[in-house]
């Protein structure tokens, strides 16, 4: 510490506010030095990198963040285009359709009315694809978003995640949110540390050269002091008890942290396995059945035993169960992807 100033400069009596009145009247600089105790030393210490745990902990759970969001954003996209694709197949089938209505209305076997038919059907493909258009649209500015790319796209197929809780919880220790808890742990048993210290005593060194009137010579002062951490059970001891209260807080959230994302894991993990159930339903049992269906009710409507119209909302219902098995899946690459980049060390 630098010092400066002026010392015993006379205020009043015959040589008031005069620099050579007073022989003790001098213009001073010093400088002083402190010494913490070494356990001060190593208490401050740990508190920086305590503190730069911390931030580094926050940024670390934070990129982790902003890397999860753009995997789901990618997927998204990519589902909201595949569905827009299948719709797309249907929209085809309905101009083939509109042929074979036309060749029947002119041969007489066909009402008038069932030329509309096929329109209504697009029709109401028209409105469904509006919503998957908005679909991709979102999830286009989702990943633009995360990506800094106006531009971001989908190229390939998502890749396959494995889903293994047994290595997930060997790996909690490592996550972001529980290295942040653990820096918290490290800060607060540092300020415990940082106060248990202040029952030692630290000490001082100064020295300062004081300028005088040459008429009676210059002036050099040296000292030494030490703080005296009396009455420590009034002054140190309510602070030590303090920390380390503040410390023990941040080793139950720490508990608290973990527990809390095994039980989050262990939903997810819940809901995961629901998902792909539904997904297998879809796959083996709804789609197929529509499938099946919208081929016997076209036979029936070529046949002449059933009309244009309950054919026609057969073929609309497979497209929506073929567009509801993509969510479906969408759901179950949703659900691997979350699980395994916030429980675990996998990275886009």
């Amino acid at each position: 510490t630098l010092s400066v100033g002026i010392d015993n400069f006379p205020v009043s009596g015959p040589p008031a506010f005069s620099f050579t009145g007073e022989s003790m009247t001098m213009a001073r600089i010093g400088v002083e030095q402190p010494f913490p105790n070494p356990a001060k030393r190593r208490a401050q210490r740990s508190r920086a990198q305590a503190g730069i745990g911390v931030a580094e902990a926050d940024l670390a759970v934070e990129t982790q963040n902003v890397r999860l969001e753009t995997a789901l954003a990618w997927v998204d996209l990519y589902y909201a285009k595949r569905r827009l694709a299948q719709l797309q197949v249907l929209d085809q089938s309905l101009g083939e359709l509109q042929e074979t209505v036309s060749a029947r209305l002119a041969s007489g076997s066909a009402r008038p009315s069932a030329a509309l038919e096929p329109d209504q059907l697009r029709a109401a493909v028209n409105d469904r694809r509006s919503e998957l258009t908005a679909d991709v649209a979102k999830a286009q500015a989702r990943l633009a978003r995360f990506t800094g790319d106006p531009q971001a796209d989908v190229s390939g197929d998502p890749p396959t995640l494995e889903v293994d809780r047994a290595r997930l919880i060997a790996g909690l220790a490592s996550l972001p949110s529980l290295q942040a808890l653990d820096a918290g742990v490290g800060a607060a048993d540092a300020e415990t540390e940082l106060a248990r210290a202040d029952k030692r005593p630290d000490w001082r060194v100064s020295t300062s050269y004081g300028r005088r009137d040459p008429a009676y010579g210059d002036m050099v002062s040296v000292g030494i002091s030490i703080d005296l951490p009396f009455f420590s059970k009034r002054r140190q001891d309510p602070k030590i008890a303090a920390r380390a209260s503040e410390a023990e807080r941040a080793r139950l959230l720490r508990t608290a942290g973990e527990q809390q994302i095994i039980a989050a894991l262990d939903g997810d993990l819940a809901d995961h396995v629901m998902h792909h159930q539904r997904l297998m339903n879809a796959r083996n049992t709804l789609v197929p059945l529509a499938k099946r269906r919208a081929e016997l009710d076209m036979a029936s409507y070529a046949a002449g035993k059933l009309d244009l119209g309950s054919a026609l909302l057969s073929t609309l219902a497979l497209a929506e169960a073929e567009v509801d098995a993509l969510s479906r899946e969408a759901d179950v690459a949703r659900d691997a992807i979350r699980i395994n980049f916030t429980y675990g060390e996998v990275r886009p």
